[in-house]
């Protein structure tokens, strides 16, 4: 899907823009989604937004508007519904797996509210213990040391909020996601840089969710795979509980520690290597996502607005797959 909507995306996607309860109906309004659908594929500043999208201000706060009633989350779940009611989803197995995206300087500039900032630093505070601060007596000998240390608390609570994590690369932020076999996101996660995979895994399974026409939705794959970061006794577990096959490769000390324990340490870890050779759907769904540059880096301050735009970029794929238009990326 490039800048320009076709008519039947358009038509797709239309129902899911709200107009607000007062006032003549918006105009432009399908023009003004492309000129967001624009940004993100090309990572500009909004103010740089073409005039044939309209106003930037009216873009941009048409983007804000959307993405506080939630529309681009919605519009990714109608879009997999569409697909089901298609009998075009594959259930059989889901990938799971994460991306590192680098933060442009652009995004490390959030304003986060005083309330919420004393209560980040003082939860981080907490949690590193007094010892950091030397019993409390050095830090009114070292008035300068523990104003030093305010501050990197600060800092440390300001990325924290705005999801951001440093490295050695500098700012980034990392994205968990779950696609399909048609290498089709249908759950998005979006963490700190540094956070580690195999604790997101239960979370990014659990936003797995296909809107069926009658019932309850389809929350459980057939299978799940994963590389060796997700080879947890805790993730085999839950997919053990839920019925699901765990295709899922073991570590070396993982094994080593199995075959030292002997019987009582339980049968030794198998998986399908036939399935595991469909993994590759992971990195595929990846580098579709990435397509877009403003999802290759994020240039947003805030976290919501970033994940809009995953969920964007995600529906997106969704729509081209199920409406077959020629996708130009």
């Amino acid at each position: 899907m490039c800048g320009q909507l076709t008519d039947s995306e358009r038509q797709f996607i239309g129902p899911f823009l709200p107009v607000g309860r007062f006032g003549p109906y918006p105009e432009r309004l399908r023009e003004q989604f492309e000129g967001v659908i624009w940004r993100f594929r090309t990572g500009s500043q909004w103010r740089e937004t073409p005039e044939r999208f309209g106003a930037w201000q009216t873009v941009y706060n048409r983007f804000m508007r959307w993405r506080d009633a939630g529309v681009f989350e919605a519009l990714l779940e109608e879009a997999i519904a569409e697909a089901a009611r298609r009998d075009e989803i594959d259930m059989s197995m889901v990938g799971v797996d994460s991306t590192t995206t680098r933060a442009h300087h652009d995004a490390a500039g959030m304003r986060v509210g005083e309330e919420t900032l004393a209560a980040l630093e003082e939860a981080a505070s907490q949690k590193r213990g007094a010892s950091e601060e030397q019993g409390g007596q050095d830090g009114e000998s070292d008035p300068v040391g523990a104003e030093r240390r305010r501050v990197r608390r600060r800092r440390r609570a300001r990325l924290k909020a705005a999801l951001l994590g440093r490295s050695r690369g500098g700012l980034t932020s990392k994205i968990h996601l779950a696609p399909d076999r048609r290498c089709r996101p249908m759950a998005l996660l979006l963490t700190v840089g540094q956070a580690a995979d195999s604790p997101q895994f239960v979370p990014v399974l659990s936003k797995v969710r296909v809107r069926l026409s009658v019932g309850r939705p389809r929350t459980r794959p057939a299978a799940v795979a994963g590389d060796k970061a997700y080879s947890s006794r805790a993730n085999r577990t839950h997919l053990r509980k839920r019925r699901i096959k765990a295709v899922i490769p073991e570590k070396k000390d993982q094994a080593a520690n199995h075959k030292e324990e002997g019987q009582p340490g339980g049968r030794p870890v198998t998986h399908d290597a036939d399935l595991y050779r469909d993994r590759n759907t992971v990195e595929r769904a990846i580098n579709r996502m990435k397509d877009w540059r403003g999802i290759a880096i994020r240039y947003d301050e805030t976290p919501e607005s970033y994940l809009a735009g995953l969920h964007l970029r995600a529906a997106t794929i969704w729509i081209s797959s199920i409406l077959k238009p020629i996708d130009h990326n």
